[in-house]
């Protein structure tokens, strides 16, 4: 059995590697998102970005996502207070909150299988943001579901 650093190594102190692996590749913060400036209510979109993969819910370009995606958000220890627009279900949002992870977490089960099974991640739900003419007609309340 693999150790469970995230249960012992508090965020901030975890290495690039850990760090990383806690993402379990949903793709949900990589889809549009708008904020009614009356209300400052969230809304998550089926918009997604250009660059993300529908079928495996990765970037295309993840390492040089900024260069093509220059207001792409980079999720860090030291940001992630910050960031209420990530989905509860974000294994990120969720040990900043003190909750562990989810039992469809791929590192818990080794794989994404039990997340897509899980409707957790965008896996066949998005749409190209570059074939969107007004986000406000993509809203939708999927991303807001947290299994556990």
């Amino acid at each position: 059995m693999m150790t469970q650093f995230w249960t012992t190594t508090p965020l901030e102190k975890m290495t690039p590697v850990q760090w990383e692996s806690l993402c379990d590749g949903c793709g949900k913060c990589c889809l549009n998102k708008i904020i009614d400036d009356e209300t400052d209510e969230l809304y998550y979109t089926n918009a997604a970005c250009h660059l993300l993969d529908s079928e495996s819910c990765g970037c295309r370009r993840y390492i040089e996502r900024f260069k093509y995606v220059p207001e792409c958000t980079a999720i860090t220890p030291e940001n992630i207070s910050e960031l209420t627009w990530l989905p509860n279900s974000c294994a990120y949002r969720r040990l900043h909150l003190g909750k562990g992870l989810p039992s469809w977490h791929p590192l818990l089960t080794g794989s994404k299988e039990a997340m897509h099974a899980a409707g957790i991640s965008v896996q066949g739900k998005t749409v190209n943001e570059m074939k969107v003419k007004y986000l406000e007609d993509c809203i939708v309340l999927w991303p807001l579901l947290d299994v556990e």
